[in-house]
C-alpha cells in the first residue's frame, strides 16, 4: 500500500487522512432502515457503500465494531414532530401488532442484504430496545439546560443551543433559515420555535406503542436513537458515522445537537454520505411512489424493469459509481453493468488456467498499488473497477499466450484478483443459477463441441461459420489451448 486511508469528511467538506484509535479498533455507526416495507434500491446502496468501508477495514486488519440500527419506533409520518408514526400506521391498516410489522419486514431486509452479500454489522440494535438509553439521553440534555419540558413532551431548544455552539455545522444551514422555511404544523404550539425538535413525544389515546417516563406516557422521538445507542456501544466518541444524504439534514444535524447538549463536545470523527438513487432525475423513496424493491428487481415482476437482475448486478451496478455520486437507474446501466459483472468473474476461473513462465513481462507490482491507491481514495470503486478491467486484459493476454508471468506472480495475481473482487467488492458467483443460463451453457457446449470436431476434421469453412453466427448474437468465441472459451459482449 503506498498511502494511508482517506475519507472524505462531510463535516470538513475534504478529504482527510483516517486516523483510527491508537489501538486497532474503529468503530462505525450506520443508521439502518425503518422496516414498515420492503426495502428497494435506495435502501440497498448504503447497504453496501458501507459493507465496502467495513470489509476494507477489516482486510487492512484493523477490529471493526459496526452497528447499524433497526428503527422500529418514533419515525413519524413527515420526518417532523407530527402525524402517526410509520409502523404504527402500518400496523393499524394491516390490523397487526406494530412488532408483527417490525418482525416481518426485518426479516425480508436480512434476507435481502445476504442476497446483496452484505456482511452482516457486529450489532444491530432496535430503537424499542433501548427506551431505557434514551431517557437516560434526554435527562442529561435537560438538566444541561438545552431541552424544556411541554404538555408532556420533550423538545430541544435550538436557539438556547445556538447560543453555545452552531447548529447547522454538518449541512450548513443556519437558525434564520430554518425560521423561514419550517412549515407550520398542527400540534407546534407546544414548542418555543418551530424548527425545535423533539426528544420525547406524548402519546394521545390512538398511538399503539408507548412506555413510561418522567414527563408522559410516551416514546422516543427518531433523531434520538441513534445518539442513545451509538453511544451505548460505541462510546462518546464514534470513528465513523454513515448514511445517506438525506439523512444529512435534519437527522445527523441534530445527533450533533445532542451529544454536544449531553456530552459536551461533537460525537463523531468522520461524517460520511452516500449519495442518492434517481429515476430519470428523480430520488428514488416510498414517498415519492417511484421505487422498486429489491425482490422486484430480482423476480424483474415491475413494469419498469425489462427482466429480472442478480442480486450481484444490483451490487456491481451501485459499485460503478463513487458513493458520492448521483446514480440514475435504467435497464440499460443494469444489463451493461451485468455484462461487466459477468465478464470480471468470468476472468476468475481464466487465472486458475493459466500456465506459468520462466519470467514475467507485466508489472504486478504496479497493479497492486493502483488497485490499493483506488480504494484509499475514499473508497473509489469505480477507478478500482476500472483496473480490474486492465489486469483482466492482461490475464486473458497470458492465457492466450501473448504475455507471460512466472508461477510466484501469477499467485500474486490470483491473490491479488480474489481480494479486491470478493473479499473487498463482495462479489460472487450467484449461488442459484436460472434455467435459461442453465440451458445457454449446455447448448453453447454442445456448439463449441461441433466447432471442435469441424476443426479435427479440417473443416475449417464450418468452424469459421459457427464462429461467424455466434458473433453476430454477440457471442465470442476464443480459441484457447484447452479448446475455446466463449461470452456475451
Amino acid at each position: 500500500m503506498s498511502r494511508a486511508l482517506q475519507i472524505y469528511n462531510t463535516l470538513s467538506r475534504k478529504k482527510e487522512i483516517f486516523e483510527p484509535l491508537k489501538a486497532p479498533n474503529v468503530g462505525m455507526y450506520v443508521c439502518g432502515p425503518t422496516v414498515y416495507g420492503d426495502a428497494h434500491l435506495g435502501h440497498a446502496r448504503p447497504a453496501i457503500t458501507f459493507d465496502i468501508v467495513f470489509r476494507y477495514l477489516m482486510h487492512i486488519d484493523y477490529k471493526v465494531r459496526y452497528v447499524r440500527n433497526i428503527t422500529d419506533v418514533g419515525h413519524l409520518e413527515n420526518d417532523a414532530d407530527e402525524g402517526e408514526d410509520k409502523i404504527a400506521k402500518k400496523a393499524r391498516l394491516e390490523q397487526l401488532e406494530p412488532m408483527e410489522v417490525v418482525k416481518f419486514y426485518t426479516d425480508r431486509y436480512h434476507q435481502n442484504m445476504d442476497q446483496l452479500n452484505v456482511l452482516h454489522p457486529s450489532i444491530e440494535p432496535t430503537a424499542s430496545g433501548h427506551i431505557i438509553e434514551q431517557i437516560e439521553f434526554i435527562k442529561s440534555i435537560l438538566e444541561n439546560g438545552y431541552a424544556y419540558e411541554s404538555q408532556g413532551s420533550v423538545y430541544f431548544d435550538v436557539d438556547k443551543y445556538g447560543l453555545d455552539y452552531n447548529y447547522g455545522k454538518l449541512s450548513g444551514r443556519k437558525t434564520e433559515d430554518l425560521l423561514e422555511n419550517t412549515r407550520k404544523l398542527s400540534g407546534q404550539d407546544q414548542k418555543k420555535n418551530s424548527f425545535d425538535f423533539a426528544l420525547w413525544k406524548k402519546s394521545d389515546s390512538k398511538h399503539i406503542m408507548h412506555w413510561p417516563s418522567p414527563w408522559s406516557k410516551g416514546y422516543p422521538a427518531w433523531h434520538l436513537e441513534c445518539s442513545a445507542m451509538g453511544t451505548k456501544y460505541l462510546g462518546d466518541k464514534i470513528d465513523i458515522h454513515g448514511g445517506g444524504m438525506d439523512l444529512l439534514f435534519p437527522h445527523h444535524e441534530s445527533e450533533i445537537a445532542q451529544s454536544n447538549a449531553s456530552r459536551g463536545h461533537d460525537p463523531v470523527k468522520y461524517w460520511m454520505h452516500n449519495n442518492m438513487i434517481t429515476i430519470d432525475g428523480q430520488k428514488m423513496g416510498k414517498s415519492l411512489n417511484n421505487f422498486i424493491t429489491l425482490d422486484e428487481f430480482f423476480t424483474g415482476n415491475h413494469e419498469s424493469l425489462e427482466k429480472a437482475y442478480s442480486p450481484m448486478t444490483i451490487r456491481f451496478f451501485i459499485l460503478q459509481a463513487h458513493y458520492r455520486s448521483t446514480l440514475d437507474f435504467s435497464n440499460e446501466a443494469l444489463q451493461a453493468a451485468e455484462k461487466g459483472m459477468k465478464k470480471l468473474l468470468g476472468v476468475a476461473e481464466i487465472i486458475e488456467k493459466l500456465q506459468p513462465s520462466k519470467s514475467t513481462s507485466i508489472n504486478v507490482e504496479g497493479f497492486h498499488n493502483k488497485l490499493y491507491d483506488a480504494i484509499n481514495d475514499d473508497f473509489n470503486t469505480p477507478i478500482a473497477i476500472a483496473h480490474l478491467f486492465d489486469l483482466s486484459k492482461i490475464i486473458n493476454q497470458v492465457n492466450d499466450g501473448k504475455a507471460t508471468l512466472t508461477k510466484s506472480d501469477i499467485e500474486k495475481i490470483k491473490k491479488l484478483y480474489s481480494s479486491f473482487v470478493y473479499d473487498i467488492l463482495g462479489l460472487k458467483n450467484d449461488s442459484s443459477v436460472s434455467t435459461d443460463d442453465s440451458l445457454v451453457s449446455d447448448l453453447m457446449e454442445t456448439i463449441l463441441t461441433l466447432r471442435k470436431n469441424a476443426k479435427d476434421n479440417k473443416d475449417w469453412a464450418t468452424a469459421d461459420k459457427i464462429r461467424d453466427e455466434l458473433a453476430k448474437l454477440n457471442i465470442s468465441v476464443k480459441d484457447t489451448k484447452d479448446g475455446a472459451d466463449w461470452s456475451i459482449d
